[in-house]
Parts: C-alpha cells; sequence; structure tokens
C-alpha cells in the first residue's frame, strides 16, 4: 500500500476562525499538492450525511452492488442533493472557508463546480472491465473539470475535495496521492498529458489493463510512470470527517476496496470565479429549481452571502443589481423570506414598504409556480408511452 499518510486537525471548531486551515495544511496543499484534514466540520454532521446516503444505494455483497463499477451516483447524490446534510457540507462556512484560503482569494470568489457522493463496493468481479474502478491508474482530474490545461503550480485554479464517512481500517480503498517533491520533480513537469485519456490516448481507468496497454503501445511513457509515479504514491489514512484536499493538477489514484465492503466518499470541487474554462460537472443548480421540493430555493434564500456567491449568485454591490433586479429576486424568494438586506445596503436605497409593482412581480411569480405544479401533477398522471 505504500507509506501513509495522515490527517492533520484542523484549527479548532470552537475558534470559529475565517481561515480554518493551519499554515503548515496550506504550504502542503500549495507546495506538495495535496493536505489530509481532520475536524474541519462537526463529526455529527458527518454522521448523519452517511445515514440519508447509505439508504440510497445497494447493499455491499448485493447483486446490484457486483454491477456498481464506476464513479459517481448516477445523479442520485449530486447537488442539490435530497439529503439534507450532504448539502450542508457542501456549502458549509469552513469548507468553504478553506477552499478560498488555499486558493488564496476572498470567499466571495470562491465558486462551486461540484458536488456528489457515492459509493464503492469491495466487488468479487470486476465486470467493468478496462473501465473498471476497482483498482485505478494513476491518474490526474483536470481532463474532465478543465477545457484547458492547468495554470503555472503557482497559479492554482481549482481544489478538490474528498470527504470521507468511513475508516480505512475497516473498508480498505485508500486513495493514493504522489506528492510534488519541487519545481524540478519530474513527475511535475508539464504538459501533463502522460496518463490515458489525455492528448489522444485512449481512456482505460483499471490499472492492470492501463499499465498494459501503455507498455504496449507507448513503451517510453509506461516506462516513465513506472518510475516516477507508482513507487512514489502514499495512501491517506482516513476516517469519518477526514477531508482530502488535493488539486486537479495531482497524479492519485483508488485502491481496491475490501471485499463485501462499502465506502461512501463526497466529492466537492472549486474554483476560482475568474477561471471560466473550469466546467461545472453537474447539470446546474438553476435547473434544479424546477424541482417541487424547492431545495434549490430553501438554499439560496436561507444561505449566507458567501455560500450564495460560491452557486454564482451575484454578490452584494455587483453591477447585476438595480432597483428592479432587487425587486425581482425579492419577489422570486419571498416564499422561502429572503433576507435581501445585505443587496439593498450595498445599493444603497432602501426598498420600498409597499410597491405596485413588487406586488405584480410576486403575483406573477406565485401563479407560474401553481401553473408549473399543474402541469407537473398533469404529466405524472397521464400515461406512459412505450
Amino acid at each position: 500500500m505504500g507509506k501513509w499518510i495522515h490527517p492533520e486537525p484542523a484549527l479548532a471548531l470552537s475558534s470559529n476562525p475565517p481561515e480554518p486551515l493551519t499554515n503548515a495544511q496550506v504550504q502542503s496543499w500549495r507546495e506538495s499538492g495535496f493536505a489530509l484534514v481532520e475536524g474541519l466540520v462537526p463529526l455529527e454532521l458527518i454522521d448523519r450525511a452517511r445515514s440519508e446516503v447509505i439508504a440510497h444505494f445497494p447493499p455491499p455483497g448485493s447483486p446490484e452492488s457486483e454491477r456498481v463499477t464506476d464513479f459517481g451516483s448516477s445523479g442520485l447524490m449530486e447537488f442539490p442533493s435530497p439529503s439534507d446534510a450532504l448539502n450542508e457540507i457542501t456549502l458549509h462556512p469552513r469548507l468553504l472557508g478553506a477552499g478560498a484560503q488555499l486558493l488564496g482569494i476572498r470567499n466571495e470568489d470562491l465558486r462551486l463546480t461540484q458536488s456528489e457522493a457515492w459509493p464503492k463496493y469491495g466487488r468479487k468481479t470486476q465486470t467493468g472491465g478496462a473501465m473498471d474502478n476497482h483498482d485505478q491508474r494513476i491518474h490526474i482530474d483536470y481532463p474532465n473539470h478543465s477545457l484547458a490545461h492547468p495554470a503555472e503550480w503557482e497559479n492554482p485554479e481549482s481544489v478538490a475535495v474528498i470527504a470521507y464517512f468511513d475508516r480505512v481500517e475497516d473498508v480498505g480503498g485508500a486513495t493514493q496521492v504522489v506528492p510534488r517533491s519541487g519545481p524540478d520533480d519530474p513527475a511535475y513537469r508539464g504538459p501533463l498529458v502522460r496518463s490515458p485519456g489525455i492528448g489522444g490516448i485512449p481512456f482505460v481507468n483499471n490499472r492492470e489493463q492501463a499499465e498494459a496497454s501503455l507498455q504496449e503501445k507507448y513503451p517510453e511513457l509506461a516506462n516513465w510512470r513506472r518510475e516516477h509515479l507508482y513507487p512514489k504514491a502514499r495512501s491517506a489514512r482516513f476516517g469519518p470527517g477526514t477531508f482530502l484536499f488535493y488539486r486537479h493538477d495531482v497524479w492519485h489514484r483508488g485502491t481496491p476496496i475490501a471485499e463485501g465492503s462499502i465506502r461512501l466518499a463526497h466529492n466537492v470541487s472549486f474554483r476560482r470565479s475568474d477561471c471560466e474554462w473550469i466546467s461545472t460537472v453537474h447539470k446546474g443548480w438553476a435547473w434544479s429549481m424546477y424541482d417541487s421540493n424547492h431545495v434549490m430555493e430553501r438554499l439560496i434564500a436561507r444561505g449566507t452571502v458567501q455560500q450564495r456567491c460560491a452557486l454564482g449568485f451575484p454578490e452584494p454591490g455587483h453591477p447585476y443589481w438595480t432597483r428592479a433586479t432587487l425587486d425581482a429576486v425579492r419577489a422570486r424568494f419571498d416564499f422561502e423570506e429572503m433576507d435581501m438586506r445585505p443587496y439593498e445596503a450595498a445599493f444603497g436605497s432602501p426598498a420600498p414598504t409597499s410597491s405596485a409593482a413588487l406586488d405584480q412581480l410576486r403575483n406573477e411569480n406565485q401563479r407560474l409556480r401553481r401553473e408549473n405544479e399543474r402541469l407537473s401533477r398533469q404529466l405524472e398522471s397521464s400515461p406512459k408511452n412505450g
């Protein structure tokens, strides 16, 4: 399994610091490419998230679990998810603060691009073939997050996070990372394209098959990986509530889960607001506004300014805000009692206590919502084709 990386505690929850990570953790992430942290959020929140998430997936050892061969939840646990605890972790002030701290930006300039909890099973068979994620090849994450290539190492654009809900001693599946040992480390000399799935090299996920294919078609590349990546990989020792912060330009891989076990993990990614070439992985937060459970409306209406900014909501003082947009946004979220005072204060004029235009917007919003609910009921009751 290689050498172990042990988690270090974040700054105490009770102190509620604006920047929750220690200087050593920030330095580790910026120089070595990762930081393994514990104590970032309350353990009760982690336990609650695990209980809410595991109910949506087949039990380990079941025939259904044997067919789960790839990353992800098939959309079940994408943000905003049916788990309130998972949504709370995604927008937790200390997680957002850590992301901004690592990137060296204002909290308001952090943007969420991914949040999904998913299961990995210790299976008897690897039916996914070359694409099976049971024992991954060492890879780098930027190709399915960025339209471009990561900037120079000293100018990080994004933060990747894995939050673990289980104990590695119980389930296995340690994440392995390859630490960067300085600017002359051969593993990190650009361009970072020496992996299946990049630069025209066929994508293969399974470690054994990926390296065998490279040895056959690109022997020099296979030898380079065998010399500079695998021997240097270190394993993250995690427990419930451990967070692995890493970079999209860091070599890493997933290792096998103990047979008959399930490991639940929560993947989260953030980017700088100015790095528009880094994509949102999921379908987009606004699309969820059509859900009848109104989860997304509640998250926006009841969130803090920082939490809204992480979703791309315009911050107070942004040129978007005018008297008209202030009134219109209030009308849209009035049913969840959104506090518009930070935006009103930055705009510089108080909201009207009574406005015919505002009443008209609110009434139109309610009418459209009723119409949407009527159409949803009609669709659900209509006979299915096929």
